[in-house]
């Protein structure tokens, strides 16, 4: 584990110069969040934002269809669907499938975001953390705790990981930095004020571990959260104020260039 930025100055240059280059309006075309893109009201873009990002693995492509499918299901206005959604209304998600995200799953988290805008104020809401929190490993897990505590089929569990568990949990803290993070260069939202870019976590997939490790940014090879926590911390050596807009130049550099 590297002690101080000092260690890593041969690729933070590298690092901040491939950030700027993927986190650009370019990088939407081919991701996921091109779809959330479509929306422009805060609700819609949170609800439409966590159920892409919850079954965000696999071939990006299919990714983007999958979600634009979604779209058209909840007619393209997430928020007033999940609301307002009767019983009878959930039939429409029974051939929704997405790798194991299957129709059962999808049908709870429905329900499940049902209860979080009507009982609990909104997704926004049971994630803001306790006061001077370094991370959101804590916050991810009281989340999770809160979202499942309708009656439910414990294989839905598997599609929100718990950190506190041993996850890294990508993709709960892919759309943290989709919610949390500025919107000013264009790619992620930045919708959330009650969260400091300082806390997050970096999705950590296939491309960012492998970069990470060649980079010497983390020791270990398995992904999972004590890998997790070393890139966290070497991250905010970087760059202490928003250290997760290396997630594009990790993502950038893997998925891009191979490296």
């Amino acid at each position: 584990m590297v002690k101080s930025s000092n260690d890593f100055l041969q690729f933070k240059d590298l690092l901040d110069r491939k950030a700027r280059k993927y986190e650009s309006k370019n990088f939407i075309e081919t991701d996921p969040i091109k779809v959330a893109h479509q929306f422009s009201e805060k609700a819609d873009i949170e609800i439409i934002s966590f159920l892409i990002t919850t079954f965000a693995w696999g071939n990006r492509k299919s990714i983007i269809n999958s979600a634009n499918n979604l779209v058209e299901l909840l007619e393209r206005n997430p928020h007033d669907f999940v609301v307002n959604h009767t019983k009878s209304d959930l039939k429409r998600f029974k051939d929704f499938t997405h790798r194991t995200f299957q129709p059962v799953d999808l049908i709870y988290f429905i329900t499940a975001l049902k209860f979080i805008y009507t009982q609990k104020g909104g997704l926004e809401n049971v994630f803001v953390p306790e006061m001077n929190q370094e991370f959101l490993y804590k916050t991810i897990h009281r989340f999770k705790r809160i979202f499942f505590g309708l009656p439910h089929l414990k294989r839905t569990e598997k599609h929100i990981s718990d950190p506190l568990n041993g996850s890294a949990s990508k993709r709960i803290n892919l759309f943290l930095r989709w919610m949390v993070r500025s919107s000013t260069l264009g790619v992620d939202f930045g919708i959330w004020k009650n969260i400091s870019p300082r806390i997050l976590s970096c999705p950590l997939d296939i491309h960012t571990l492998r970069v990470a490790g060649k980079l010497g940014l983390i020791s270990r090879k398995t992904n999972d959260f004590k890998t997790l926590v070393e890139l966290d911390r070497n991250l905010r050596l970087l760059n202490p104020e928003d250290p997760v807009k290396y997630d594009f130049a990790l993502f950038g550099l893997g998925m891009f260039e191979n490296i």
